[in-house]
């Protein structure tokens, strides 16, 4: 069917404008046509720490070559025997959120589309790895890559040498190993969350779970000296955080405390802001690998994390306790429960999470078209970006 040219008449839009004036749909100051917020049935006065969302695990990882991975199977033991050769304390605090022994590259086997993509498909928590490189270049060169080029493998899936090259922190796995990162560097990173988020205003807080590499594990012949993470790096941690995100877009520690004499405190009296108050905004949780006291230096000279940005993995009975990292929710269900229940903010890993009422449920199975080849993807029940928990019981 034809249709017939449509031609301008001042006439015309002169009786259109006025209709709409009285309407009142011609002034978008009257809030017209300002979009809903997202996850809009859950009401604006619920806590923080009673909205559930999805996050993912090493968020700004683009996947290790497989040849690089069959070359740490071929060269290293399992993930298991490893963790046997740690300390009995520390083996089994690892051991509850590493359960499984598996060789390297089923333990490196995910990948996941660029940030902006993953807060597309409405993720809302994220993870950065984040590693010492003061004067730059420490990650640039890694083992595995010169391993391989040694035996004549040219093709290897790339990575941005030049971002790795600049002074600062970087964004990556494990030096000489898993060093492909869709945000190389950490300013790189935080650039492309605030981006996304000035383009999607009163969105539903995005959490920032930033792991401080603190513990180098040269594994690998002819591994690269790895700079030792000081006091220097977490204020740099603080000093992107502010430079880039804004001070004005975060919700901190200094926001939950109040005038409560300690975080903990704050938090067990329900001091957590209202999802009005952190709408568009960003919450930094600050985690190792090495247990919960693993970034204790963080602390330093800012007690109960007063002027810090990020919230810091922690215990029940800390004066800093307001976050726990407690990623077995199959074999610690009742325990992430309980601290739920008393007001503690938790991060934990799917599926089993979900139950457990847990804010933060983290992923590798966010989309389709996993490195397995399977339909699997995970999603909040109901499918929706964000969800109200049950009360505390």
């Amino acid at each position: 069917m034809r249709t017939m040219p449509v031609r301008f008449s001042p006439a015309l839009a002169a009786m259109a404008g006025l209709a709409l004036l009285a309407t009142g749909m011609a002034s978008p100051g009257r809030g017209q046509n300002v979009p809903r917020p997202e996850a809009s049935e859950i009401p604006e006065s619920t806590p923080l720490n009673r909205i559930q969302v999805l996050g993912t695990h090493n968020s700004y990882s683009i996947g290790i070559d497989p040849r690089a991975a069959a070359l740490l199977d071929a060269r290293l033991p399992s993930t298991g025997k490893i963790l046997a050769l740690l300390p009995p304390d520390k083996r089994h605090e690892i051991a509850i959120a590493h359960p499984n022994d598996v060789r390297f590259s089923e333990a490196l086997n995910y990948r996941h589309p660029s940030l902006t993509r993953q807060l597309d498909l409405g993720v809302r928590a994220l993870e950065l790895d984040v590693h010492a490189d003061p004067k730059g270049g420490a990650y640039a060169d890694p083992a595995v890559y010169r391993l391989l080029r040694s035996q004549g493998i040219g093709d290897l899936l790339p990575f941005d040498p030049a971002a790795l090259a600049e002074p600062g922190l970087k964004v990556l796995h494990i030096p000489d190993i898993d060093v492909r990162s869709s945000c190389p560097t950490f300013r790189q990173c935080l650039a492309e969350l605030k981006a996304w988020s000035d383009a999607h205003p009163r969105h539903i807080p995005i959490f920032v779970l930033v792991e401080a590499k603190v513990q180098p594990l040269p594994i690998l012949p002819g591994a690269s000296p790895i700079p030792p993470f000081t006091s220097a790096e977490y204020e740099e941690i603080d000093r992107l955080i502010a430079a880039v995100i804004g001070r004005d877009r975060l919700v901190t520690p200094d926001d939950v405390r109040g005038s409560r004499a300690t975080l903990e405190e704050a938090v067990l009296a329900g001091n957590w802001p209202t999802l009005a108050r952190a709408r568009g905004k960003f919450v930094f949780q600050l985690i190792t690998a090495t247990g919960h006291d693993g970034a204790a230096a963080y602390l330093q000279n800012h007690p109960d994390l007063k002027g810090r940005l990020a919230f810091l993995d922690s215990q029940p009975g800390q004066p800093h306790a307001a976050f726990i990292l407690d990623d077995n929710a199959l074999a610690r269900g009742a325990e992430i429960h309980s601290a739920i229940a008393k007001g503690y903010m938790v991060r934990t890993r799917a599926d089993a999470a979900f139950a457990t009422n847990a804010q933060i449920v983290s992923t590798d199975f966010e989309q389709d078209g996993n490195n397995y080849g399977t339909p699997y993807v995970v999603q909040l029940p109901g499918g929706a970006i964000a969800r109200l928990v049950p009360p505390a019981r």
